[in-house]
């Protein structure tokens, strides 16, 4: 059954406002940086790795090994740690002594990870050079407890996060503002990069004009004189340029929670509208036969199938030309449409030409 249907329009961007560049795009090669690494929690209360996951013993004997002590993992038995990847995101320009937060995943049959300590962990980079290392307790935001058959679990006590848990160790590949930059549009669309061209000469250029567009999604900067001793300054002045960016109608619709999302003023064809809806009820009883008593016959089960059908009275919708989105769905709600019925009717005008915008089903 669906949930109560939930639809949220959104509304034209008022005349006159913009979006700051910022939000708009980023400079090319000044990116986040994913880091991962293999390490051990330890400290638990016997939720912990089990026999069966056999790669924390080895992990611990390694450790143990490099520390002068010997032991054989396949003769230990430890309840209180746990393997787990380590992930973080390290930002651009990230420097040496920097502090980033970092996840911790159990990877083996551990239960709980809440009141570990995670062991000295270095992070490696796509390229395989450690950039950070990661060390502290976990923080689970929930816990497991119980026993005898009997628990309770609140929230996922498998992952967990150590704030500012590892120390970036070398700074992240990045790309330094120089004399040439290209912005890249976090939205691919021509419109927009021609609107960020004109508001860059119009702020900066003088009778040269100092950015291009090079595609949808790359617009070709390069510094004025007076800007070219001040690239930091350049980027800080020119992110906070306003833009009305243009941006394609879209309807986002997710079936399975009933929310539909779409702008309020899309713009929908004259077309008229004719929904219903056919029930069709099949429903077996079972009747017990039973024989006269000190008779011969045998109680027998027969099954009696009624078939019924049953179809509602068609909804009529009709709707002028120049009516939005908005307004048909305040028509559907009013004649007690559910999701399913707004959604098939949404699908059904697209296919008929008569929606002016792209339905995207997540």
């Amino acid at each position: 059954m669906l949930p109560a249907i939930l639809i949220l329009l959104m509304a034209a961007p008022v005349f006159g406002a913009g979006t700051r560049l910022k939000e708009l795009a980023s400079l090319e090669g000044v990116r986040d940086n994913q880091l991962m690494g293999y390490g051990l929690v330890v400290g638990l209360n016997g939720t912990g790795d089990k026999r069966q996951t056999v790669f924390s013993a080895q992990a611990l004997s390694n450790i143990l090994q490099r520390m002068g002590i010997s032991v054989n993992p396949t003769a230990i038995l430890v309840r209180n740690m746990a393997a787990v990847m380590v992930t973080a995101t390290l930002p651009p320009f990230a420097q040496p002594g920097t502090k980033i937060d970092i996840t911790a995943a159990a990877i083996g049959d551990s239960t709980n990870l809440q009141g570990g300590m995670l062991l000295l962990t270095p992070l490696n980079g796509a390229d395989g050079k450690v950039y950070a290392a990661a060390q502290g307790n976990i923080l689970t935001g929930g816990f497991s407890a119980g026993g005898r058959g009997n628990s309770q679990t609140v929230n996922h006590p498998t992952v967990g996060r150590i704030p500012s848990g590892a120390i970036v160790e070398q700074a992240p590949p990045s790309v330094a503002p120089g004399s040439k930059l290209k912005l890249q549009l976090h939205q691919s669309d021509f419109t927009t990069a021609a609107k960020v061209v004109s508001a860059l000469n119009n702020h900066f250029g003088g009778e040269t004009p100092v950015a291009r567009a090079l595609s949808s999604a790359v617009v070709a900067i390069d510094l004025p004189e007076q800007w070219a001793s001040r690239p930091v300054e350049f980027v800080a002045e020119m992110e906070n340029l306003t833009v009305e960016a243009d941006r394609k109608e879209r309807i986002v619709i997710n079936e399975k929670t009933g929310t539909i999302v779409l702008g309020k003023d899309v713009k929908i064809s004259p077309v008229a509208i004719i929904h219903g809806a056919l029930n069709v009820e099949v429903r077996t009883a079972f009747d017990v036969s039973q024989p006269e008593p000190l008779s011969a016959g045998k109680t027998a089960v027969i099954p009696q199938t009624n078939i019924g059908a049953s179809e509602e009275k068609a909804k009529h919708l009709v709707l002028d030309k120049g009516a939005t989105i908005e307004q048909l769905v305040r028509a559907l709600q009013a004649i007690g449409s559910t999701p399913r019925d707004v959604i098939a009717v949404l699908e059904n005008m697209k296919s008929a030409g008569a929606l002016d915008a792209d339905i995207e089903v997540i």
